[in-house]
């Protein structure tokens, strides 16, 4: 089963696809669309607040229901990347979902193009998987093999009305790379993510643990240096739910709370 990612908010299930960012709701007994990856929700509405991270940098950061990470925003953007370790999740907990990825747009507008990873809980088994999205059409997902512990470089890039999502699993030893043609998309954030994914509405989250982002970059500079917003996922009720680390350079990590 694989799930839709793009835009601030969760996608739907298995057949699931992307929404934008939404309150988590519990997962029917037979999912009839596929899992999204959406566009990010925002949670509560009231002006973004600002904190205080590490070396005095000051970030703003928010809160959304199905993304947590950075996202650069305030500009027009033609690239994203990012390496980072697939996490081992815990299915103890029951039936959750998890997606790891990099994209344009989704953080204020309602398309998303992008490509990740995904580790999912059901019926007690974790699964793996890798696919790519550009939501609002479905994500496609790749037969390649995905297990914990490989090593994953994600990007995602912009020229001449052309969209190329690459996705390397260095320990695998496999790469996938999709283009797309598509004009008139806004380009207005570029992000990387950890997301709940939506299938009629935000999915649990299932407990990866920590992932570690490294070597994350947007228009060819580290993330750190385009002042990103960075996100932490709560639920509807503001339980905490996923929180990011500090970012230095292009280096960040995103840690599960609950589920």
């Amino acid at each position: 089963m694989s799930p839709f990612r793009r835009s601030l908010s969760l996608a739907a299930l298995l057949p699931l696809v992307a929404a934008p960012l939404t309150g988590a709701v519990a997962l029917p007994a037979a999912a009839a669309a596929p899992l999204l990856q959406a566009p990010m929700h925002h949670t509560g509405g009231a002006a973004p607040f600002f904190i205080s991270h590490g070396g005095g940098l000051k970030h703003t950061t928010v809160t959304s229901d199905n993304w947590s990470g950075y996202a650069a925003t305030g500009s027009t953007y033609t690239s994203v990347s990012t390496t980072f370790t697939e996490p081992a999740v815990n299915c103890s907990s029951g039936d959750g979902y998890s997606s790891f990825w990099v994209g344009l747009d989704g953080y204020s507008s309602e398309s998303v193009e992008q490509t990740g990873t995904e580790a999912d809980c059901s019926g007690g088994q974790a699964t793996y998987s890798a696919w790519y999205e550009m939501y609002p059409a479905y994500p496609v997902t790749y037969s390649n093999r995905v297990r914990p512990g490989d090593v994953i470089t994600e990007t995602v890039s912009y020229a001449s009305n052309t969209y190329t999502l690459t996705l390397k699993n260095s320990t695998e030893g496999w790469t996938k790379t999709t283009t797309k043609k598509e004009s008139g998309l806004a380009r207005s954030s570029a992000e990387v993510v950890a997301e709940a994914p939506y299938s009629g509405g935000v999915l649990p989250l299932d407990n990866f643990g920590t992932v570690n982002f490294s070597n994350s970059t947007v228009n060819g500079s580290s993330l750190s240096s385009t002042s990103p917003t960075g996100m932490n996922m709560v639920s509807d009720s503001g339980v905490p739910e996923a929180t990011i680390s500090s970012l230095s350079g292009g280096s960040f990590s995103v840690t599960w709370n609950s589920l």
